[in-house]
């Protein structure tokens, strides 16, 4: 097969699973349009960064890579997408090496603004045989795999309906709008062909189906993909704990590992005063309660959360808390960020602003407990069974609580694409074992 003789296309993502979706999307279409998608900006004609605005420096980073992309490529156009950039579109049309901007996430208008760019006239044919979705968040044709990759990203919902005072991503991606079921099976199915594990995502996945008529929850999908797509294993992305309900703390203990022991549960503060301030809509002992009840069912569990040091008004008592719940909670691992101001947040009118420096040491004291209690678990892993998707190069694998294990030899014949073994090594240094034939 001859090479395609289109523009030589570089994506670059920053950001969540539903950033990386909505890449793999904005490749396809560029792909669909006879591009050619390569591994370094070096060779490319055109790149295109898909943004991220949860933190200043996630802005800050963007523009550097921009900065380093033109330096080293000066004949590369650069197209910015994404959420910062729906945000702060003037900015980046400001800068001299940015050629096109896209507000948001369409992968259409990415891939007619990379063409756009090009300063000499390129084939832009659309390939026939793509199935359309209609209403989906986004819009375009369903993902059909994530290029090189042995995890598949599933988006469910796009948008968010909560307005935590911190956030700016509601801002950049607007209000929750679900896919339908049907879309989300038909892309399943696509994604199952060569992708053993399947994520599902989404900006806030524990809404889905609110605004559907007749209405659906997450609980209800996940056990129709279940039902639906065989032999492939469905972990869910970031899910806020009172948005667990019973049937889906029901899939998470009798599927069989189908839906992976694994949750990422947003925290942000063990202070209820905190909380308060930022808008969440849990109290420290709901979200405390709900925990302990999954921790009590789901045998074994990987279990992360989101916390940010340092918001206007936070205390040291506060901060207390919150290191007091993390002690008891049977987290894994955290995310800790020190709080970062973001234009157009109610928070940026709060009086009472933390210095960054203890901010800082707080976020710091918190990682260390974490990196303390991860290393236990997995200590405690050690000997187990376990199932593993092993990832693309085929020396990692993932577990289906959440833990990166190193691999030793080739898994056995036939075994498919989860694979069982047996944990070993210590809690710095775990790696899969395959059972002998």
């Amino acid at each position: 097969m001859a090479e395609r003789s289109g523009p030589r296309m570089y994506f670059h993502t920053f950001g969540c699973k539903a950033n990386q979706y909505d890449t793999e999307r904005m490749r396809q279409e560029g792909e669909a349009r006879l591009a050619r998608t390569v591994e370094s900006w070096a060779e490319a004609d055109v790149c295109v960064l898909n943004t991220c605005t949860v933190t200043n420096a996630a802005d800050a980073s963007a523009r550097r890579l921009i900065r380093r992309i033109r330096r080293e490529n000066p004949e590369a156009k650069v197209v910015v997408a994404g959420c910062s950039a729906a945000l702060k579109a003037d900015a980046y049309r400001s800068m001299d090496e940015v050629s096109g901007v896209v507000e948001g996430h369409d992968p259409v208008a990415v891939a007619g603004a990379a063409v756009s760019a090009l300063p000499r006239p390129v084939q832009i044919e659309v390939r026939a045989g793509l199935d359309r979705i209609h209403g989906e968040p986004i819009g375009g044709e369903l993902l059909r795999r994530r290029r090189g990759m042995s995890r598949g990203w599933l988006k469910i919902q796009d948008g968010c309906d909560r307005k935590c005072s911190f956030c700016a991503t509601r801002l950049a991606r607007g209000a929750s709008r679900s896919r339908s079921p049907d879309e989300i099976v038909a892309e399943a199915r696509l994604l199952a062909r060569t992708h053993p594990e399947l994520v599902l995502t989404g900006i806030h996945i524990g809404h889905y189906g609110r605004d559907l008529e007749p209405r659906w929850t997450l609980s209800r999908l996940t056990a129709r993909l279940l039902d639906a797509v065989a032999e492939v294993r469905f972990r869910l992305g970031s899910v806020e704990a009172t948005e667990i309900d019973d049937l889906l703390l029901e899939l998470l203990e009798t599927s069989g590992g189908r839906v992976v022991p694994h949750l990422h549960m947003p925290l942000q503060s063990g202070a209820d005063p905190v909380l308060r301030r930022m808008r969440r809509w849990h109290t420290r002992e709901q979200y405390r309660d709900r925990v302990l009840e999954i921790a009590g069912r789901v045998h074994p569990l990987g279990l992360g959360a989101d916390v940010i040091t340092g918001f206007p008004g936070e205390t040291d008592a506060d901060h207390a808390r919150t290191r007091a719940l993390v002690e008891e909670l049977p987290f894994t691992y955290l995310h800790v960020f020190p709080y970062s101001p973001r234009d157009g947040t109610a928070a940026t009118e709060l009086s009472d602003p933390v210095p960054e420096r203890v901010a800082g040491e707080r976020s710091r004291e918190l990682r260390e407990l974490a990196q303390a209690k991860g290393r236990a678990y997995r200590q405690g892993r050690v000997g187990a069974d376990a199932r593993v998707v092993v990832e693309v190069g085929g020396e990692q694998a993932l577990t289906g609580d959440y833990l990166r294990v190193g691999v030793r030899g080739s898994p056995p014949d036939g075994a498919g694409g989860v694979v069982p073994g047996t944990l070993q090594g210590d809690g710095d240094h775990l790696y899969i074992a395959w059972p002998r034939v």
